[in-house]
């Protein structure tokens, strides 16, 4: 009898992400939802051109303190901050004279 080969099992390499050669740039979104008491982010890879979203109204459109702790963060974290977009919706119908659709009832 011919003796039974003995099948070693191959280490597998686990990668997160496209891989990047040195000096090699790959650009990412990362997506900032800071409401009055949650703030989400969503990652792109290194380079990021980042987005806030703040919670809609007529309010000022400043990103608030969640957004902006959260874009230091990934400031000190290495990462390359490309552009800074506001896409906070902005209502359209603020410039209705208030009282509703029936007018100021007495």
């Amino acid at each position: 009898m011919s003796r039974r080969k003995v099948r070693e099992p191959k280490e597998e390499t686990v990668t997160l992400g496209p891989s990047v050669r040195d000096g090699e740039y790959v650009f990412g979104v990362a997506h900032i939802f800071a409401s009055f008491n949650d703030t989400f982010i969503e990652l792109g890879v290194t380079a990021l051109h980042i987005k806030l979203r703040a919670t809609g109204g007529n309010k000022t459109k400043t990103p608030g303190p969640g957004a902006q702790s959260a874009l230091r963060a990934l400031a000190r974290s290495g990462m390359r901050v490309g552009r800074i977009e506001d896409v906070t919706p902005i209502p359209t119908d603020s410039t209705r004279r208030k009282g509703g659709r029936r007018g100021r009832r007495l």
